[in-house]
């Protein structure tokens, strides 16, 4: 499959992440360019999707970019794993639930190779792990899609500030909390972002939606 693999070694701006998915999906649409898969770190910032609600900011001194992917208000920050693509689903399944649920599947997957039991919740987007104490999300997926063009992405928290999310209601949720994988589960977690594209790249070639 045709399909170019990023990986950015420095933090990337958000806005600058933005205008390069926001040109690939414009060149891709015209057959000018190959789908993308894009892994990269933010330096510290909050973002607000499509439905995310004043309310939600707890502390009003932060400042929320407000962007067009779907979802609601997250933490970005370094020890966050993210992955962004831009992806052709005129080429596969014109179905956008069940490419979230490919989504779902990837980061599963990824997970379960590190001894990490996670699940899917079909009335909370994202990836929860069940705590002794609470349920809570290990990773934040939001999407947006442009005549049958997917893009954005998701998010895996590996050891970053969780005190960051006090700040705000993560995804508008109130009942359930925030972890990281360091947190779940003190290991080496170097190879991660590689184990996550090649099950990325897996499932899209084995068309698992």
């Amino acid at each position: 499959m045709n399909i170019e693999i990023k990986k950015s070694k420095n933090p990337i701006k958000y806005d600058d992440a933005i205008e390069y998915m926001e040109k690939r999906l414009l060149d891709l649409s015209k057959n000018n360019s190959r789908d993308l898969v894009w892994i990269l770190e933010h330096e510290e910032l909050y973002t607000g999707g499509t439905s995310y609600k004043e309310e939600e900011i707890l502390d009003k001194s932060i400042k929320i970019i407000k962007t067009n992917r779907g979802g609601k208000i997250t933490y970005h920050g370094p020890g966050q794993l993210i992955c962004y693509f831009v992806i052709d689903l005129k080429k596969r399944k014109k179905d956008i639930r069940k490419f979230v649920s490919l989504i779902e599947k990837t980061i599963m997957d990824t997970l379960k190779f590190y001894n990490i039991e996670s699940f899917a919740d079909k009335d909370n987007v994202g990836i929860w792990y069940n705590d002794k104490s609470k349920v809570k999300k290990i990773a934040a997926i939001g999407i947006r899609v442009s005549k049958w063009i997917a893009y954005h992405g998701f998010s895996i928290n590996i050891n970053n500030d969780l005190e960051k999310y006090k700040s705000i209601i993560p995804c508008g949720i109130k009942d359930k909390g925030v972890t990281n994988l360091n947190e779940i589960k003190d290991q080496n977690y170097k190879e991660l972002k590689n184990k996550l594209i090649e099950n990325f790249i897996s499932n899209l070639e084995n068309q698992v939606f």
